[in-house]
């Protein structure tokens, strides 16, 4: 045993793929326990059988279609024509395009690309410096995770074995709590940046309006069928994808027939990741819960954490360390399994502890030292990693505060379910 273990190190530290490690790790239990190995081909086959994980390589097809169209730059004319007269108009433009790009592509690092070569250099010719730039939009790149159809909140429904449609509507509240908040210290800032306000023009709103008039239905077309019972949520993915293709391929003719196969090929990578890591993780996780490690859990954190309140901040306090070091769809297959039955003990909501989960992991991006969206930005920009720490600290300072208020107020995430 203690031979296996410091392989399975040498392997981490050799960088070998997550996936491997997970899978190793159930093949050794496995064996160990004298099950036969076919249980881990069995758990593949059971996200065959779970309908709604379809929506994720539909809605990840269609989050990159829109990335490689002119929608990025349309949805920030019309946030523009719409918020830009505000004081900070522009940083706030900057938000809620960055936040409502990612939840349709659930990728931040997609949303940094697309839209920072946008965005930097309008905020800078506005007025604003560079380091606050960079920090507003490396920051704002992972707003959107808890905006619906996020992938994230699908996938964590999934595991959870939670409602979806309740998760999406428990994300609104913290997620406009998280931008109101970057919104506010963006016009304290702008006092002292004193950058002159736009003009409103309700001629540029219909022309931004009539300009991105095919992107406008999408969230109508995705909330609004689901939640009045027409479409389930893959069906919903399904015609995100097919009206999105449609759209950028045949009407608009933005997207060539030529990148169709390297748009599939990436956006199919980030799902084939997401894929490995849940099948080899559900068999991982249930060898566990079958071998009682959630209750191990329980009763090794129940002698130390004797109320909801600190089993809370002790959460918190982890969740922000994993976070700065593993991605947040390897984070949700790998952790909830092992903490959800460790949380309803102690009373919270499974619902509640999803959206204080993401909001967390979506923290972890722009912890320092390896939050992804630290290095993206970085490389995307051309700057030290170090400016790209030093920029993004403030913003990370307000957004821990709201990741305190959203894991100490349930009622913010299950007001509206």
């Amino acid at each position: 045993m203690t031979v296996f273990w410091l392989l399975i190190l040498v392997l981490v530290l050799l960088g070998a793929p997550l996936f491997a490690i997970i899978g190793a790790n159930a093949l050794w239990n496995f064996h160990g326990a004298d099950i036969d190995l076919q249980v881990v081909a069995i758990e593949f086959f059971g996200i065959a059988e779970t309908p709604v994980l379809l929506a994720i390589p539909l809605f990840t097809f269609a989050g990159y279609l829109l990335s490689e169209s002119q929608a990025p730059r349309r949805l920030v004319r019309l946030t523009n024509a719409m918020l830009g007269w505000m004081p900070a108009g522009l940083a706030v433009v900057a938000l809620v395009a960055c936040a409502l790009f990612t939840a349709f592509t659930g990728a931040s690092g997609v949303t940094i690309v697309a839209l920072g070569a946008l965005l930097v250099p309008a905020l800078g010719q506005a007025g604003y410096p560079e380091r606050f730039n960079l920090g507003l939009v490396t920051t704002a790149g992972s707003l959107g995770l808890l905006f619906a159809p996020s992938l994230p909140l699908i996938l964590y429904g999934v595991i959870a074995e939670v409602s979806i449609e309740d998760l999406f509507l428990a994300g609104v509240i913290p997620g406009v709590l998280m931008l109101a908040m970057l919104s506010g210290y963006s016009m304290w800032k702008n006092r002292a940046i004193r950058v002159p306000l736009g003009d409103f023009s309700w001629r540029e709103v219909a022309a931004a309006a009539r300009e991105a008039a095919w992107e406008i239905p999408l969230p109508v077309v995705v909330l609004g069928g689901i939640y009045s019972g027409f479409f389930a949520i893959s069906e919903a993915a399904a015609v995100t994808a097919l009206y999105v293709l449609i759209v950028d391929l045949l009407i608009l003719r933005e997207v060539k027939f030529r990148q169709l196969p390297s748009i599939i090929r990436e956006s199919m990578i980030l799902v084939g990741g997401i894929m490995i890591i849940l099948g080899v993780s559900r068999a991982s996780t249930n060898f566990m819960i079958d071998a009682g490690v959630p209750q191990m859990l329980l009763e090794w954190v129940s002698g130390f954490v004797s109320s909801p309140f600190a089993f809370m901040l002790m959460l918190l306090l982890f969740l922000l360390v994993l976070g700065a070091i593993l991605d947040i769809f390897s984070a949700i297959v790998l952790v909830v399994p092992l903490v959800l039955p460790v949380a309803v003990q102690f009373g919270v909501d499974p619902i509640h502890l999803g959206i204080v989960f993401l909001a967390a992991m979506q923290l972890g991006y722009i912890t320092p030292p390896v939050g992804l969206n630290l290095f993206i930005a970085g490389y995307r920009f051309d700057r030290p990693i170090v400016d790209i720490y030093l920029s993004t600290l403030p913003f990370f300072a307000f957004l821990l505060l709201a990741v305190v208020i959203i894991a100490f107020w349930p009622g913010l995430s299950l007001w509206l379910v």
